[in-house]
């Protein structure tokens, strides 16, 4: 029996409003969390030696790729039909090392302790003063991604410093048991309990996703003992399960759920466990990558129950014009 109802929790349903109603807000330790800036700066996109890229069919491409500032690919925005492997969406931040590593200490902090909906500010450069929000983290290249208004794109330059209002690292859900919260800001948490999240009656946490995405299709990021930084990809090489699921429509920003996922200790399949992520990064033509996932929220025992909805995605929900 409990079997059963551990399949259950995995349906991705569309519950009416006055249902939704009817959910408590998510709470969390909000008087012990701990706001601290840190600092990036806008990052040069690089290539290897070699401009190609081997595609999983065995043909090459070149294609425009991760960091800089992407103009045409912003929050909202398609993370699959575009020209590009691994594209970031908006503005790519990192903070080099002395040695230019991407690996120090300093790009580990940046990475580790922003969180999705912290709020930026432009400290250098001609549109100094302007602030934004972080939208994601890509593991591998080390980048933190922001967004700003489309005015201030054109008055910004490659190096242009901006510094984060960190908050949210070391939150825990204070009214939901069997569930962990990963990189998530109080202000997500507040726009997401303005838009149909909470505690249910039984004692779930409800989340909006705009997709549910089966473990078994996970590829890169796997591996790992934690998800506090990086992401992990949705591999998107079988059309029928593209079109299963729904996978051609994923946007930047979407807040989607993993089924069959647990993030507690790092990413690995768990049978009946639930994960709920947001789109970072666009597709990839490279075997075993693809749009990217940071984690927001596991549970092992998959005590999340799941609401379709079009409209969860950071564009809306934080209000990112």
């Amino acid at each position: 029996m409990s079997r059963i109802l551990s399949k259950l929790t995995l349906m991705l349903i569309a519950l009416p409003l006055a249902a939704a109603a009817e959910v408590q807000p998510i709470e969390y330790n909000a008087e012990e969390l701990v706001e601290q800036a840190v600092i990036g700066e806008i990052s040069q996109p690089a290539m290897r030696e070699s401009i190609y890229r081997v595609k999983a069919d065995g043909s090459v491409a070149m294609r425009p790729g991760t960091g800089s500032i992407t103009y045409n690919y912003r929050t909202g925005d398609s993370a699959v039909n575009m020209a590009g492997n691994h594209v970031e969406p908006a503005v790519s931040l990192y903070n080099l090392d002395s040695d230019n590593s991407r690996t120090g200490n300093d790009n580990r902090a940046l990475n580790a302790l922003s969180m999705i909906g912290n709020r930026v500010r432009i400290v250098s450069g001609e549109a100094t003063g302007e602030t934004g929000w972080v939208i994601g983290k890509h593991g591998g290249v080390e980048h933190v991604m922001v967004d700003f208004a489309p005015e201030v794109y054109d008055h910004l330059v490659i190096g242009d410093s901006m510094q984060i209002r960190a908050v949210g690292g070391g939150m825990r859900l204070t009214n939901v048991d069997g569930v962990r919260v990963f990189n998530a800001s109080p202000d997500l948490i507040d726009a997401l309990n303005a838009n149909g999240a909470g505690i249910t009656a039984d004692g779930r946490l409800r989340v909006p996703v705009t997709h549910t995405i089966p473990a078994k299709i996970m590829g890169s990021g796997l591996g790992r003992d934690h998800v506090y930084t990086g992401d992990y990809d949705i591999q998107m090489f079988d059309e029928d399960v593209n079109e299963r699921h729904h996978l051609d429509s994923l946007r930047f920003g979407d807040i989607v759920a993993i089924t069959d996922a647990d993030h507690s200790y790092g990413r690995h399949w768990r049978g009946g466990a639930i994960s709920v992520g947001v789109v970072v990064h666009g597709k990839s033509m490279t075997a075993g990558h693809g749009p990217g996932v940071t984690t927001l929220f596991t549970s092992p025992d998959g005590n999340i129950e799941l609401v379709e909805d079009a409209n969860a995605n950071l564009k809306s929900l934080l209000a990112i014009p």
